[in-house]
């Protein structure tokens, strides 16, 4: 495999966002909760790109300087975006995902799980994370 560094920013957000899905998944599911219409209704509130958008900004006063470029380098990267969602909450959700795909691929599993838990900090806050049984 090539190194991350001359990996395309979007080839990290690929895997960047595949690492997250998995982590939610597994993460709904370690808290207990096991209706698949309610696991994928919270999975969603995780995953949207207006979600990985605000951990974005709430992650960049502590990210270092080389995950402040690998944000910046996901989120300059020219291509579509869905038509539900503004360009720039896309462009900043693509960033957060090519960061995940960066502390993938160093093996920074701390950083993944300081940036996942500011995730469930931000939706608990906002009442979104409660599933009912």
């Amino acid at each position: 495999m090539r190194n991350w560094q001359e990996m395309n920013a979007l080839t990290l957000a690929y895997l960047g966002d595949a690492v997250y899905e998995l982590w939610v998944r597994t993460h709904l599911l370690e808290l207990g909760h096991e209706k698949v219409k309610e696991l994928h209704k919270q999975a969603v509130s995780y995953v949207r790109a207006s979600t990985q958008a605000q951990v974005l900004h709430a992650l960049l006063p502590e990210l270092d300087e080389t995950e402040q470029q690998i944000v910046m380098r996901g989120r300059n990267t020219k291509g579509g975006h869905p038509k539900n969602i503004d360009v720039v909450t896309y462009r900043h959700a693509t960033g957060f995902e090519s960061l995940v795909g960066y502390w993938q691929l160093s093996g920074q599993t701390d950083r993944m799980k300081w940036a996942f838990d500011k995730v469930d900090e931000m939706l608990l806050h906002e009442g979104s994370n409660r599933l009912s049984d």
